[in-house]
């Protein structure tokens, strides 16, 4: 089994494509950060005076790949080693599939297919600081899933 950017290379070259379809957009400003400890990236934009943040896990894509491509003791290297190159990778990974994410999100809107609010709302920021998807969450707003 293929794993999705899995041969990812440069994940500036993702945050640059990104910054640019934001900027034809009509974003006023647009910034990326690493989170290090939690091996994640945050976007985030500003549109029309509405701040947008969204926060994607290195994680959650080398999970993915060590589950596709587990270690053995056939391959080089210690496993720690091997475990640490997946999330390096996992790094470069999310920074590629913001990028197609926003594009897509960007023309869904462009084309009137979906509205500015329908596509980033869950990520807009309420006026505590925290997403309106955390605020949502935290609150018994929506009903909880059936077992």
């Amino acid at each position: 089994m293929s794993v999705p950017y899995a041969t990812a290379r440069s994940g500036h070259a993702a945050r640059d494509e990104i910054t640019k379809i934001l900027q034809r957009f009509g974003c006023e400003s647009v910034g990326f950060m690493d989170e290090f400890a939690e091996h994640s990236v945050l976007l985030a934009f500003q549109h029309r005076g509405r701040s947008i943040q969204l926060k994607a896990s290195g994680k959650g894509w080398a999970a993915m790949y060590l589950k596709a491509e587990p270690w053995s003791h056939r391959r080089k290297g210690s496993r720690q080693a091997y475990e640490q190159k997946a999330l390096d990778q996992g790094m470069i990974a999310v920074n590629s599939i913001l990028r197609d994410w926003v594009k897509g999100q960007v023309t869904a809107v462009e084309c009137g297919m979906l509205s500015f609010g329908a596509v980033f709302m869950p990520y807009m920021l309420t006026n505590d600081g925290r997403t309106l998807y955390e605020r949502a969450d935290e609150i018994p707003l929506l009903a909880a899933p059936k077992q």
